[in-house]
């Protein structure tokens, strides 16, 4: 993409986003957490995740705009008239999806949130269908960090909180069940899956091993003081 399409694909989604915020009353800022939901983090995929989905797309565009052009440029060669006739056409086919690229990679970059309370991960995707989504640390039994030889060159992973029953994961990366919570494209993956861990692990039912953290030690007469012991002789006398 040129410098001059950059500027003008910028231009126009500045004045798509404020018309698609003002008719469809998209929220601009993070959701808001519950009351009593202790430390709250928000974060948004990192600004490499919007470059790497860029990198993608147009690698596949530019296949079709090399097409597209080659074609026109052979038209014009054979035929100099109808190639000046068709060529707005085909330099609006090529360069018309960069501009809706960038307008639909730019808002789905800018819709999506995460925020991790001390109890749950709650995700909030979209601009015509807001999706959010809560996973409550309770139910979690794995969390994964998943990266792509593309996501390793652009410094980020994507990050799966498994819950019990959790549902497999698609072909693209994303949950197939509304047990599973994808946090995708973030530059710290692994102190993010530290931390999820972590709240996870302060949860008595966590579903990852730490059960025995929170069992009460077994009482036993080694637990018990010597007053314990003489109450325990007068009911034993009484009965």
């Amino acid at each position: 993409m040129t410098q001059g399409t950059q500027q003008a694909t910028a231009w126009i989604y500045k004045g798509l986003w404020k018309i698609l915020v003002d008719l469809f009353n998209v929220p601009r800022e993070a959701p808001t957490a519950p009351p009593g939901a202790g430390q709250v983090h928000a974060l948004k995929p990192d600004l490499a995740f919007l470059r790497y989905l860029k990198f993608k797309f147009w690698l596949a565009l530019a296949v079709i705009d090399v097409l597209i052009i080659g074609l026109w440029l052979a038209v014009l060669i054979a035929d100099p008239m109808i190639g000046l006739a068709i060529a707005p056409l085909a330099w609006g086919i090529a360069i018309i999806p960069d501009i809706l690229a960038y307008v639909a990679l730019h808002l789905r970059w800018d819709t999506t949130w995460y925020i991790i309370t001390d109890r749950s991960v709650r995700i909030r995707r979209g601009v015509w269908l807001i999706r959010e989504s809560t996973v409550t640390f309770e139910n979690v039994q794995n969390v994964e960090v998943r990266q792509g030889p593309l996501q390793r060159h652009y410094g980020i992973a994507n990050v799966h909180v498994q819950t019990a029953g959790g549902g497999s994961v698609g072909p693209q990366g994303t949950p197939t069940s509304g047990h599973h919570g994808l946090l995708e494209g973030v530059g710290n993956a692994q102190a993010l899956r530290e931390l999820v861990l972590a709240r996870a692990q302060r949860s008595r039912s966590a579903g990852l091993g730490d059960e025995r953290l929170h069992v009460a030690p077994p009482v036993g007469a080694a637990a018990l003081g010597p007053a314990h012991l003489a109450v325990l002789r007068q009911i034993r006398d009484l009965l």
